[in-house]
């Protein structure tokens, strides 16, 4: 019996049979088999063309977020956004540093689809690197030129301002320098703390690379390196080591002083003091997300950055993370300075690119 020749069907998978024979099988047969496994009814796939675009995209596509952002302060929003697009998304959460350093040592091999960032220089550095796909208009004319890449292959989703966290029970307002440069006299010896493996952190120093030179840095570097700063984790560990006074002022961005008074109340013993005349010490940057040219579900993850500039979600970065909103209509929250009130320096965040520079440079000083 010729059927006997057919010992085992192991699958049937996209309208093809796959059988390993033992004995010789006709080519007439085999070609007979596959034909009628072709015409078998129920299995032509079939695509409705008047379905609205949001219902192209299966119940169970997945995409992969490498977030820079931490699980505490966007864990919840990101839960949700799977919810609402009905996408599965999978977080790996790190070191905005770290996980750009990982992109790139992947290469075309990333498992990511997109990249959410704490700051705009790790977002330029995988821009440079072309591993970016363009965003559409749609997308990148939600927020104003200034919180976009110039390229147009990432785009701003929150905003946040750099500041001086200090103690109020040891120090005043009026203590402190106009200026970011004020803290290399050696009067603050002791009294600093910074988070130099941060990515906000690396961030403001390639700011000031790009906005005052090399050299002013390298000079700035070393007088907060002889005032013999403490290097803590993070911001959030600054802003406690300030309240704490472990440290009397801490260089991080704002949001973090106000997640630490939403639960610990107004007595919360620091606050947020913002550089003067245009300082880099107040300047401002973005958390933004960019898709991987790789991807193989561009369409998701373009949804999962449209949903994060919603008004939901631009509502959750001011209510919940303290930050400000890129898009227009969405107020600061009320306990936030507004930026009409600060003295913002002027910078094009596209241009924060050399994070391999900074990093280098960092190294090169024994900061990191």
């Amino acid at each position: 019996m010729i059927f006997n020749s057919i010992t085992r069907i192991y699958f049937e998978r996209e309208n093809v049979l796959y059988i390993k024979l033992t004995k010789t099988l006709s080519i007439g047969l085999l070609s007979l088999i596959l034909l009628l496994a072709a015409c078998a009814p129920g299995q032509t796939k079939t695509t409705s063309s008047s379905a609205p675009a949001s219902s192209q995209i299966a119940p169970l596509t997945t995409i992969t977020v490498y977030s820079g952002r931490s699980k505490s302060l966007i864990g919840p929003l990101l839960d949700q956004v799977g919810k609402d697009i009905g996408v599965e998304v999978r977080v790996r959460y790190g070191d905005t540093a770290q996980l750009a350093a990982a992109i790139l040592e992947e290469g075309r091999r990333t498992p990511a689809d997109v990249f959410f960032a704490q700051d705009a220089g790790a977002l330029g550095a995988i821009s440079k690197a072309g591993m970016f796909a363009p965003l559409p208009d749609g997308i990148l004319n939600r927020v104003g030129t200034e919180f976009r890449s110039l390229k147009g292959d990432w785009v701003g989703v929150s905003g946040r301002a750099r500041v001086v966290v200090y103690n109020t029970q040891l120090l005043k307002e009026s203590d402190l320098p106009e200026s970011i440069r004020g803290f290399t006299d050696p009067k603050w010896k002791g009294k600093i703390g910074w988070p130099p493996t941060n990515g906000s952190f690396q961030a403001f120093v390639t700011a000031m690379r790009k906005i005052e030179g090399e050299q002013k840095t390298i000079q700035w570097l070393e007088g907060i390196k002889a005032n013999s700063p403490k290097a803590y984790k993070d911001n959030t560990a600054v802003v406690l080591a300030v309240a704490a006074g472990e440290v009397q002022v801490g260089f991080v961005n704002h949001y973090y002083l106000f997640n630490q008074i939403k639960q610990k109340g107004d007595s919360f013993t620091a606050r947020n003091y913002y550089p003067k005349k245009g300082d880099i010490g107040a300047m401002m940057n973005v958390a933004g997300a960019g898709i991987l040219s790789v991807t193989k579900n561009r369409e998701a993850s373009e949804r999962f950055i449209e949903y994060l500039l919603s008004d939901s979600a631009q509502r959750y970065f001011v209510n919940e993370t303290f930050e400000y909103a890129l898009t227009k209509g969405i107020p600061t929250h009320p306990g936030v300075a507004p930026l009409s009130q600060i003295d913002v320096p002027k910078i094009d965040l596209g241009s924060l690119e050399d994070l391999e520079g900074t990093l280098k440079l960092l190294r090169d000083m024994g900061i990191l």
